[in-house]
Parts: structure tokens; sequence; C-alpha cells
């Protein structure tokens, strides 16, 4: 099972690769809106969903499993693709995977993008109702992690209670509703933000009050790291480290390697400035940490993901890659 589960976290993580996708995109400078808008009759519609339906892609792309649109198109009991290209709308429905028509060019047009439709398939999934606070919760983490780039979320269903006061005096349901629900996430100092954001719910003060922050690419490897750092006079850190924008919950080799890589800088600069003596042992790791607030972000083209949740990062190269850029920022 490519998503992981049939219950809830399955059923998001449909929503998920659709819009990872759409992050490519917007990542590759072909769109900066992406709209995810949850359906009265149960369905999700992603507009400005990138490129990656088969075909090569890109060669690092978000997501945990990086199979896009396949899957969910192959787990959906309905998908309904429309393509905005060269002048021309082109649109096909699928069921459980399979073409229900040629693709067809339906119309003009004067813009581009896709827009991709789904309806989660019932006989598949122990549920297929979305969770509001779970995407939203997730659409602010990307936003965070795609600086710059604009996710809007936008719910479309009546709400169970609205149905039930409807019922109750015998009004249309449809009329009880108040309107859409809607948030919109956008974030131009995109990791900063995001240390801004943890620091603001915390009672304490920054200890440094620039937060630290620093990004490097390696093309020929297809990686990349983002990190943004602030100490604090909080007595417990708070790193959180992503791996291709997926929260890797248990840690991994681009924790290690950041961590590692700080500990020695510290050291080393404790004792070139004679705040440790010959005699004195090391600062331990926990001991430098102490009050910081980090977020490491990483990208690599085929992600290893360890551990029972699948939240651990395994890939040796992220380790030593992370730990060679913070050490030349940092130094």
């Amino acid at each position: 099972m490519y998503i992981g589960s049939t219950g809830e976290r399955g059923l998001h993580h449909l929503v998920y690769e659709v819009v990872d996708n759409a992050i490519d995109e917007a990542l590759a400078g072909y769109c900066d809106t992406i709209e995810v808008r949850l359906l009265a009759d149960g369905g999700c519609r992603v507009v400005h969903a990138g490129g990656k339906f088969g075909g090569s892609g890109y060669s690092v792309s978000g997501g945990l499993h990086g199979v896009g649109v396949s899957v969910v198109n192959a787990l959906s009991s309905r998908l309904h693709v429309q393509v905005h290209r060269d002048g021309s709308i082109w649109e096909q429905d699928y069921h459980l995977g399979v073409p229900q028509a040629a693709l067809a060019k339906t119309s003009k047009t004067d813009v581009t993008g896709t827009t991709v439709t789904f309806w989660p398939s019932e006989d598949i999934f122990d549920t297929v109702h979305f969770d509001f606070e779970t995407l939203r919760s997730r659409f602010q983490q990307m936003a965070f992690l795609n600086k710059g780039v604009i996710i809007t979320l936008i719910d479309e269903r009546v709400a169970e209670e609205d149905v039930a006061d409807a019922d109750a005096d015998g009004s249309d349901a449809q009329a009880a509703r108040t309107g859409p629900k809607q948030v919109t996430f956008c974030y131009e100092g995109g990791l900063i933000d995001y240390v801004a954001h943890l620091n603001a719910s915390k009672k304490s003060d920054p200890v440094n009050p620039d937060i630290i922050a620093f990004e490097a690419e390696d093309g020929e490897r297809s990686l990349s790291l983002e990190v943004a750092m602030q100490w604090t006079t909080a007595f417990s850190e708070s790193v959180h480290t992503y791996a291709n924008t997926i929260n890797t919950h248990e840690g991994g080799t681009h924790e290690e390697g950041f961590r590692a890589a700080l500990t020695r800088l510290v050291n080393e600069y404790a004792r070139a400035q004679k705040l440790l003596k010959d005699k004195d042992d090391n600062l331990t790791g926990d001991d430098i940490r102490e009050g910081l607030t980090a977020v490491i972000s990483v990208k690599l083209a085929e992600p290893q993901f360890e551990g029972q949740t699948k939240t651990k990062l395994g890939n040796t190269e992220a380790k030593t890659f992370v730990q060679n850029v913070v050490r030349d920022q940092l130094a």
C-alpha cells in the first residue's frame, strides 16, 4: 500500500500527493497559488496541481513516497483531470485508475494549469471524510517550508451540526450553511517565519535577536538544505526536521548531521575563546541545544524513510551533506 493505510492517515495522504505535485510546479516557477477545495459531495479539488501524471517529472519531488497522482487515481471511485495547456482545455475521467473515455479537447483557454478532482473509494477506505483541521495544519507547514507559495484551503461541505439544525426546524440544509470555511497561508520568510511562529507560542524570550538562517544545494547529488534557528530562554530544545516536506518526527540522518556539526562547532569556539579550559570536558549536545528552536528541511531525489511510521530519514548522504553545510555556514 503506497499510502501507508486505508484509514484517515491514508485518506489524507491522497490529498498530500496531489498537493505535493502542485508544490513541485510552484517551485519550478509554473504557479504561485495552490487551491484545495473540499466539495460538498465528498470530493477534493486541487487547482494548479503539477505535471507529474506519469513521465519522469522532477529530480526532487515532495512527499513521502513520490507516487504522485497515479496512486490517487487507482484508489478513487472517480478522478477528473482538466489541463489548460497550449491554448486548449483537455479533460479525462477515470474510475479506479481506468480511463472512462479518451482524452478530450473540450474548449479553448488563455491560461495554463491543471485541476485534479477526486472522490476516494468508499470500498477501499474506512472513511472518506476529510478532516479540515488535519489538512489546515499540514498546509500551514507546507507554506512555511516553501516560501512565497500561497496555499488556500476551502471547505464547501455542510457541517453536520448545520444539517441537524436544519432537520430540526424543517429548513433546507443547504440554506443553513453560513458559507465555506477558508484559510490561506503564505510565508515570504519561509523557515525564518516558521521559527518565529514556534517561538511566539513559548513563554520564553529570544537569546539571539536575529534568527540564523541559511540554505545550500548540491545539484550533482540532487540535495538541498534549508535551516533556521534561534536560541531562547526556554529549558528544552524544539528541533523540527523535514525531508521532502514530510515531518520526520523520528529524526534521522539529517538531524544527526545537524546535531553533530553544532556540537563540534560550539565546543571548538568555546576552546578557541578560552571559555573551556584544557582540563574541562566538552559541552554536551543537550547543553548546547538547551532553549534552541530550529527547523531543518532537506530535499533529496530518493528519500529512504524508516521506522514504524516511516518518519525517520535513513539516507547516509544526507548526514554528511547537512554536517558539512552547517559547519561551513556557522564556522
